[in-house]
């Protein structure tokens, strides 16, 4: 894909999920996640009423009258976007593949953070890490993080200004340490999008690099098996939510005769009847019983879900998301 046609592409999606994030997303945002806690905020004279355990008596004994600690909420979150980068999800069968999916819906969550002014980082996987943005603030930020997950592997050369070569050295300097702290070396980590998908690998490097508490949203069509663990570590110190992206097709295929197909991750092709009404019947039964499994399982496991159909809206599935949380925060 050529740099000018990515940059078509982030500009569409900016314009669409600006829009929806103005008139739909902001309020619902903003009312199910909260900040990290209390922090301090100043010292202030004490007014009769006040709580006694709030005086400060550091301050109090060193100016003579007594002063107390004033707290505040501290609304500023950190919220690390994972998506999947492996060969699956480049299909689709319709006009947007499981990639563009994931990318919408990634630039619904950067925007919404950044007009509250909250960070956003990104995580590129597969077999392997493949890219990691620290989170950071900004529309230019955001923009940046929504560029990476369509323009991963499409070898888009573009010219970069200076600021820009400079910020890109202080990520890969990040980068660099955080492998060695990873115990693991360039070339076993950056490793080819032709591999099959590890998300336990990725959620480990998620809290490799992530010490204070975030909100982390994993992308993905979950063809991975042995993660839930992973998972579950991840969600005791963050709040993670599972994101699966499907395509109509795999759950519902056409009758059209003898095809071959192939496992995009895998290389494995093998031929199928698909005018046999009973291969079609089973391919739609385990494609629904994947996902009724998966729910299940991380659900049962303390973890949220979001199903999103990539050939459908992203925002709905999203807008139900929050509202479950909001009316579940109420309990």
């Amino acid at each position: 894909m050529l740099a000018s046609e990515i940059i078509r592409r982030v500009k569409e999606i900016q314009v669409r999920t600006g829009r929806q994030v103005a008139d739909v997303l902001a309020g619902e945002y903003i009312s199910v996640f909260k900040g990290g806690g209390i922090e301090f905020d100043e010292v202030r004279p004490y007014i009769p009423g006040d709580d006694i355990r709030s005086i400060d008596w550091n301050v109090t004994a060193r100016v003579g009258e007594p002063y107390v600690k004033r707290f505040v909420e501290e609304r500023q979150l950190t919220l690390m976007l994972m998506a999947d980068v492996s060969p699956s999800q480049e299909f689709g069968s319709g006009s947007r593949s499981k990639r563009d999916a994931t990318a919408e819906f990634c630039a619904l969550l950067a925007f919404s953070a950044n007009q509250n002014d909250d960070k956003v980082g990104l995580v590129l996987f597969h077999g392997g890490v493949e890219q990691y943005i620290p989170p950071r603030k900004g529309q230019k930020h955001a923009l940046r993080v929504v560029r990476e997950v369509l323009a991963h592997g499409q070898n888009a050369p573009e010219s970069k200004s200076p600021s820009q070569a400079s910020s890109n050295a202080r990520s890969l300097s990040i980068w660099d340490k955080t492998v060695n702290r990873f115990k693991l070396n360039k070339e076993k980590t950056l490793r080819s999008a032709d591999q099959t998908t590890d998300i336990g690998q990725a959620m480990q490097f998620f809290l490799s690099v992530t010490k204070r508490k975030a909100v982390c949203f994993l992308v993905s069509d979950f063809l991975d098996d042995n993660y839930e663990q992973a998972l579950m570590t991840a969600n005791r110190k963050h709040d993670v939510v599972a994101v699966l992206i499907t395509d109509p097709r795999e759950l519902k295929m056409p009758g059209v005769g003898l095809i071959a197909l192939q496992d995009a991750e895998t290389g494995t092709t093998q031929l199928y009847d698909t005018s046999s009404r009973a291969f079609r019947d089973s391919l739609q039964k385990a494609g629904e019983k994947r996902i009724a499994d998966l729910e299940r399982n991380l659900r049962k496991r303390g973890i949220d879900f979001i199903h999103i159909d990539a050939s459908g809206s992203v925002v709905d599935p999203l807008v139900k998301f929050f509202r479950m949380r909001e009316k579940r925060s109420r309990r």
